[in-house]
């Protein structure tokens, strides 16, 4: 049970990195440190799509989840089900990868903005 509650966690802490990805130029502006972070988490962000590897938190829930049941496919609460499902959005790799390239044009665009 506890693997279970491991990966729920990791799935929240996962949907809160890409929230922190897609906003994160908010708090940016205001802290050097945030926005060093943050540039480096989009860096990090695109470095993934070209080379087709996966989120390390990716790989830490599906491993979490193998611990707990490896015959389990969805066993999880409701709240957990829908975050999954924000998460893990069904779109192409090249559709993923354009969009993680318009984020960081955005981004930048707004970070040399507020200068």
């Amino acid at each position: 049970m506890l693997y279970k509650i491991f990966a729920d966690f990791v799935v929240l802490v996962h949907f809160l990195w890409i929230l922190f990805l897609i906003f994160g130029v908010l708090l940016g502006v205001r802290s050097k440190a945030i926005k060093y972070i943050h540039l480096s988490g989009l860096l990090f962000a695109i470095l993934i799509q070209i080379f087709g590897w996966y989120c390390p938190l990716t790989h830490l829930e599906f491993w979490l989840r193998s611990k707990h049941n490896p015959s389990i496919a969805y066993a999880g609460s409701f709240i957990i089900y829908y975050m999954e499902r924000l998460v893990y959005l069904e779109i192409s790799q090249t559709g993923i990868l354009l969009a993680t390239i318009g984020l960081v044009i955005f981004n930048s665009w707004l970070y040399l903005r507020k200068r």
